[in-house]
């Protein structure tokens, strides 16, 4: 079967890829369990000014797409004005056939403002101006853009010691009905490498926590503390972006030794920092099981490679890429512990080196039990990950050694409000994928039985797994 380019049955092969994704999955809504929104920009319910800050603001995909055309830095993060910026944006669109930015750029500009023609430097002038007219109606303001996309809840991205004031300012607001919660990432709290910065947020931890840090026990009591006040605000995930699992063998006194000793600003040996880490890790475990929450393990990336960059514009701003650490034995080792001390709490791993699919599904299978189907998750295609290629290798590693009907799905793990349509891609690519099963006789011609699955996958097995309560 021959599609037309990007038509309504974009990646669908067949007719039975049609069916389950036009009559089971199309409609399903959106439960974005990971991702960096702003939460500010909800609160207040931002107006965007023009196409160019809602669409390139933050997007270091498309900077480092820029940045291979030969684009200077100043129309990605500097100083050019915010057309110059898309324009740059339009010239380097038609070279990223087949990059995902390609279809997402595409599927953007059509699902939120209906725009079919392809962008390019001759049709820039006008997608930005009919697309920066529409953004200043109200429905086209941050909480709309949600809206139209049939979002029903997001998890955030949040500090421990963030005040929560806006995921508060939304919870108080009866007219927005869509969930915005907080989700837990204490990396700063064991980032015990950098003594400067980890003393700062410690200071910082003392006072919103109002809990004295005089030593290692009073530290864990005012991050507790913190945990506490985001379960109170409606979190049930914790995320943790790390190289690799921790898992160092530790006692409590070395810690607290390592923790007064980070206290007294002495520099710490790298023996020291892994044990450190390790020991929170199995901490912060302890409380997202207590609480019953899911702890999100973001494995894999090397960060901020380029160090002329780094010191010139900070962290994550698009210099980070695929790492190849060792993650099994320590990933085993990490998991291991919190299940003997029967404190291991539903988790989600995702890799980002794609030579460790195979490791995180079948590590995945060590440590289910029946408290919940599918406790253990490997998780979506992440960051470098997420294109066809990617999502078809992962949903194939699950499905070979793991259970797919019990995935728990895509996300955005963005930071634009024009993200969604990832999970279309995502849609798309799964129904194809299980209906040229059934057109190769693999699996039975039993489009209402598989149509519950793609349904499960797209929206309802993640609302069971974290235990929010989510409407349709």
């Amino acid at each position: 079967m021959k599609n037309k380019f990007m038509d309504e049955n974009f990646l669908l092969q067949t007719k039975t890829a049609q069916t389950l994704f036009h009559e089971h999955s199309k409609n399903m809504p959106i439960f974005d369990y990971h991702c960096h929104l702003p939460v500010q920009d909800i609160a207040e319910n931002k107006q965007f000014k023009n196409l160019s800050e809602v669409w390139l603001g933050g997007d270091h995909y498309k900077w480092r797409a820029m940045r291979s055309n030969g684009i200077d830095e100043r129309f990605c993060t500097g100083d050019a004005n915010d057309y110059e910026k898309f324009e740059a944006w339009a010239k380097t669109v038609p070279f990223l056939i087949r990059n995902p930015l390609y279809h997402w750029a595409l599927l953007e500009l059509n699902r939120y403002f209906g725009i079919k023609e392809l962008l390019n430097p001759s049709t820039a002038r006008g997608i930005y101006e009919e697309c920066s007219d529409m953004l200043h109606k109200e429905q086209f303001r941050a909480r709309g853009l949600m809206q139209k996309m049939n979002v029903k809840a997001i998890c955030t991205t949040d500090d421990p010691i963030d005040n929560l004031v806006y995921h508060e300012q939304i919870k108080n607001d009866n007219s927005f009905s869509i969930k915005v919660l907080p989700t837990f990432r204490p990396d700063k709290a064991m980032a015990v490498e950098n003594i400067k910065k980890f003393n700062e947020w410690v200071d910082t931890l003392e006072k919103v926590s109002n809990v004295s840090v005089n030593d290692y026990i009073g530290f864990l009591n005012a991050i507790r503390k913190r945990h506490d006040f985001f379960h109170h605000m409606g979190c049930r995930i914790s995320d943790h972006g790390i190289e690799t699992a921790y898992a160092e063998d530790y006692t409590k006194s070395e810690i607290k030794i390592i923790f007064n000793k980070a206290r007294s600003k002495k520099e710490l040996s790298l023996e020291e920092v892994l044990k450190f880490k390790s020991a929170m890790m199995v901490e912060f475990g302890i409380m997202d099981y207590e609480k019953n929450w899911v702890q999100q393990l973001h494995l894999g990336a090397m960060r901020n490679n380029n160090t002329l960059m780094f010191r010139r514009l900070g962290a994550d701003i698009g210099f980070d890429s695929i790492g190849d650490f060792e993650i099994a034995g320590s990933l085993s080792k990490f998991l291991d512990k919190l299940h003997l001390m029967g404190k291991l709490p539903k988790t989600i791993l995702y890799n980002l080196n794609p030579r460790d699919n195979e490791i995180l599904a079948t590590m995945a299978g060590n440590f289910q039990d029946s408290s919940i189907p599918g406790k253990i998750q490997f998780g979506s295609a992440w960051w470098f990950l997420d294109h066809k290629d990617g999502m078809e290798k992962q949903i194939n590693a699950l499905s070979c050694t793991g259970l797919l009907s019990r995935f728990v799905g895509m996300l955005t793990d963005s930071r634009s409000f024009l993200s969604y349509p990832r999970h279309e891609y995502f849609r798309r690519i799964l129904c194809n994928i299980i209906a040229q099963d059934v057109e190769n006789g693999e699996l039975p011609n039993n489009i209402e039985f598989l149509g519950h699955i793609i349904e499960d996958i797209s929206f309802n097995n993640a609302v069971k797994y974290t235990g929010i309560e989510i409407e349709k």
